[in-house]
């Protein structure tokens, strides 16, 4: 019955996927005859080829079939779902390119013998490569608004008592407790927990959490043939792991959907967790760096993109300063200094010279407010991150990135690798000249707690859209910040 159910939500997912591609296709080739095209066809071949449905809608229904957009998600946040769906827009208009330059462009420049187009803001548009611009910002936005409509209405009707699906989770200690709490909390998922199942032999404790305990696990087949259920959850505790392998094995008479709920705290678990196999092997991988396959070429190439923008844009402000810092105060404009980045390689940052020349560099520390070391220039700059533009050339040379956790001395770092876990995680991914922890305000003289958490979160949770975003949070927040001296 389950089966069936999901079959049926699948088959409506995909054939309201299907009019949504459609209805793009059709779209973006209605906005490029509107736009470039000087008539409109009415033969209905014209519309069908020129809009390219038959091959955008199962190119895109394949790639999201091949991302996993219809396995069951009642679990998946909207916004996740939502990002899955811009990538697999994404790699379908790249498949739709591929496909035109595999056949020719006949198909789209015929649609209805239109004549070439015409100058758009005295701009030549190619109507070809318009409609695919178009397309590619349609998809997205088309299937994505149906598909949260479609959740929320659906997690309506969850919270309603219908559409539900019924749980059991074999486990009553703390673990298990908190996976029932966080199911209560998202009733939106629809899951609905129908009866425990003790991690003991046997039991004589009848509730748990509000619901109640049928029996132990030498009863686990007994309770599962006579109180039938949609999933299991197995929630044991670490001393009891070693019962997992035989739950499993006992599981397998079942038709019933097991998850695994692991007794770890989750600040110690990534975001994603990949399993691969070596001959038969599971390899579970607890960490890895998160900037690395198509991702990390991804991000070099914003960075070397965005520091050559940076570098040719602010170029007058870049001269102006040096000018600034040579008259006021004599020395270097530049001033160079060790700093720690991805796998505690060391390397040279570059910034402006804020702090007098004769002034001795001491014991590390970080700089306090109203610091005497600091020039008049220097504090105008400091209060306002100018500072810290030259660090462009270390981002081109690629020894830094657009965003990461901020780069410290060696020797604060091994003075605080011992003395605060996870500290060396920070040296996972690349420093940055912007992150996660400053567009929050740790900067400076801040709590050094508070701005790991942050790194960590960053680390944890890296991808090139957060990256993006802390750009743009950059940009609007401004540079000027109160902890900035």
């Amino acid at each position: 019955m389950l089966k069936s159910r999901h079959q049926l939500f699948v088959a409506l997912f995909v054939l309201a996927d299907a009019c949504m591609i459609a209805a793009a296709s059709f779209a973006a080739w209605a906005i490029r005859i509107t736009t470039l095209d000087q008539w409109w066809p009415y033969a209905w071949e014209g519309y069908v080829k020129g809009s390219l449905v038959l091959f955008t809608v199962p190119l895109t229904l394949l790639t999201m079939s091949a991302m996993s957009l219809y396995r069951p998600q009642r679990d998946q946040r909207v916004l996740a779902e939502a990002g899955e769906i811009v990538k697999a827009s994404i790699a379908a208009s790249a498949c739709v390119v591929l496909f035109l330059w595999i056949v020719g462009n006949d198909l789209i420049d015929q649609s209805g013998n239109t004549p070439a187009a015409r100058s758009f803001l005295t701009i030549p548009l190619d109507p070809a490569r318009l409609q695919i611009a178009t397309l590619a910002i349609l998809l997205p936005i088309c299937v994505g608004v149906q598909r949260a409509t479609v959740r929320l209405v659906l997690r309506q009707i969850r919270r309603r008592g219908w559409n539900l699906r019924h749980v059991a989770i074999i486990g009553t200690g703390r673990l298990a407790q908190n996976v029932a709490h966080t199911l209560y909390r998202n009733s939106w998922t629809g899951i609905r927990i129908s009866y425990f199942i003790s991690h003991h032999e046997t039991t004589t404790r009848r509730q748990c959490v509000d619901r109640p305990i049928l029996g132990g696990v030498d009863q686990l087949e007994e309770l599962l043939d006579r109180h039938r259920v949609d999933a299991v959850y197995l929630a044991l505790p670490a001393g009891r792991a070693d019962l997992a392998p035989d739950l499993l094995r006992r599981l397998d008479r079942f038709p019933v959907n097991v998850r695994v709920v692991p007794d770890i705290h989750p600040r110690y678990m990534p975001q994603s967790m990949q399993v691969s196999q070596l001959e038969g092997m599971p390899i579970l991988s607890y960490r890895e760096n998160p900037a690395m396959g198509v991702g990390g070429i991804t991000k070099r190439a914003i960075d070397l993109i965005g520091a050559v923008l940076g570098l040719i844009v602010l170029s007058p402000f870049l001269a102006a300063i040096a000018i600034a810092i040579k008259v006021s105060s004599p020395g270097k404009v530049l001033f160079k200094q060790s700093r720690v980045s991805v796998g505690s390689d060391e390397f040279k940052i570059y910034k402006f010279r804020t702090m007098r020349q004769d002034e001795p560099e001491g014991t590390p520390r970080w700089t306090t407010k109203n610091d005497p070391r600091i020039t008049p220039i220097g504090r105008f700059l400091r209060s306002t991150s100018l500072d810290e533009l030259p660090q462009l050339f270390n981002v081109l040379r690629g020894e830094m990135s657009l965003v990461g956790p901020r780069p410290e001395r060696p020797a604060l770092i091994e003075h605080f690798r011992d003395d605060r876990r996870g500290y060396m995680l920070r040296q996972h991914v690349k420093a940055g000249m912007t992150g996660w922890a400053q567009v929050h305000g740790l900067r400076g003289d801040t709590c050094l707690r508070k701005r790991l958490q942050y790194d960590l979160f960053y680390i944890r949770h890296w991808s090139v859209w957060l990256d993006v975003r802390i750009l743009f949070m950059t940009i609007l927040r401004g540079f000027v910040h109160r902890n900035a001296y």
